[in-house]
């Protein structure tokens, strides 16, 4: 097996690659998703996955983090530690809100998704 490189991913390298999917995705769902408040053509289950997907993204980068800090006493600037986890209870409580809202759910998640990207970016700044 000479001659075939095996790259092997860091913990960090997989946190700092998913921060850009975290990021770009969320800014992603959430203009479609305001996109589909005004165009009922983009209004469809393919948007709710895709958000849910970016969504999940967030619980596993806040889980990845969390395990470079206990486990390899990464010392992380506190307000990186604090838009991570603002992160991930915004995730809760817009999920809380959904049926509430449902009305508006597209401009919810839309502008959610554009906070969440807001959130990333100040995260990666910070970092």
């Amino acid at each position: 097996v000479t001659g075939v490189p095996i790259l092997l991913a860091t913990l960090r390298d997989i946190h700092e690659g998913l921060a850009w999917v975290m990021v770009v995705g969320n800014g992603l769902a959430g203009a479609w998703a305001l996109a589909a408040h005004r165009a009922d053509a983009l209004r469809g289950r393919a948007l709710w996955w895709f958000t849910a997907l970016v969504q999940v993204v967030i619980a596993v980068q806040v889980t990845l983090g969390v395990g470079l800090v206990a486990g390899q006493d990464i010392e992380p600037p506190q307000f990186h530690l604090f838009y991570g986890f603002v992160a991930l209870i915004t995730v809760g409580i817009v999920y809380s809100y959904r049926q509430s809202l449902r009305p508006h759910r597209h401009l919810l998640y839309g502008f959610a998704g554009l906070f969440l990207m807001g959130l990333g970016i100040r995260a990666m700044i910070v970092a």
